[in-house]
């Protein structure tokens, strides 16, 4: 459920700082639902050896950058302006890291789309796709649940983001496990194999940006920094 203490940003005296709050946050789930779209397009566009929507996806990536910097323009103007206080400065301080994490998704989305061109030229490789699919919903959910997470500042979601990676990373390693070994018994399709690899790994990385996001709401609702600390850790943080 949402810390209901801290689940709203508009009660201040200034009903122009209200809105200029509410409009970061604003632009910053816009921005989350650009890079989403972006990653399943990306998976879609290899599954479906669909390079057309490949360069689509390449393409959106200039949009993603614009949109970045618009937000670190617009959060740098708040703390400028308002010199925001306590939670105030940690959703603006937030939204800043936050929003270098998205911009990163985005990177990950584009160098996916690079190789689904790659493979549409070659012809597709002849093992991966299951578990590229696989883990891209993964990702994908834990992108999906990160950003809603920040919507309703829940740090209890949150929480449940950060243990989801753990098994992201586990599901990462077996796929390459098995990749590792089919090219070792057939080398004709080390090439493609490789490429199926970098994709791979690009959706981890996904599901990495979508665990700092969750850390993050965890830092905008209970106050307390969570990077870099065991799971066990948070659970302290987020149950006080």
């Amino acid at each position: 459920m949402p810390d209901k203490k801290d689940d709203v940003y508009g009660d201040h005296i200034s009903h122009k700082f209200n809105d200029e709050l509410m409009a970061l946050k604003s632009e910053f789930l816009e921005m989350g639902g650009m890079v989403e779209s972006q990653v399943d397009r990306a998976i879609t566009a290899l599954v479906e050896n669909d390079g057309y929507l490949a360069d689509e996806v390449r393409a959106t990536d200039k949009k993603v950058d614009q949109k970045e910097i618009e937000i670190d323009e617009e959060a740098t103007l708040i703390l400028a302006r308002r010199q925001p206080t306590a939670r105030d400065l940690r959703l603006v301080v937030s939204v800043i890291k936050m929003v270098s994490d998205l911009e990163r998704v985005g990177d990950e989305a584009k160098k996916i789309a690079k190789f689904a061109i790659k493979l549409s030229e070659e012809g597709q490789a002849p093992r991966g796709y299951v578990e590229v699919r696989h883990i891209g919903n993964h990702v994908l959910s834990m992108l999906h649940d990160s950003l809603d997470a920040f919507a309703r500042l829940d740090s209890e979601q949150a929480l449940r983001i950060m243990k989801e990676d753990k098994r992201v990373d586990e599901e990462y390693q077996a796929a390459t496990r098995t990749l590792l070994t089919f090219m070792m018994e057939d080398t004709r399709n080390i090439s493609r194999c490789m490429s199926v690899m970098w994709i791979l790994r690009a959706l981890e990385r996904v599901g990495d940006h979508a665990c700092n996001i969750a850390e993050n709401v965890i830092f905008m609702v209970k106050g307390e920094d969570v990077r870099h600390t065991p799971v066990e850790e948070a659970e302290k943080v987020v149950g006080r």
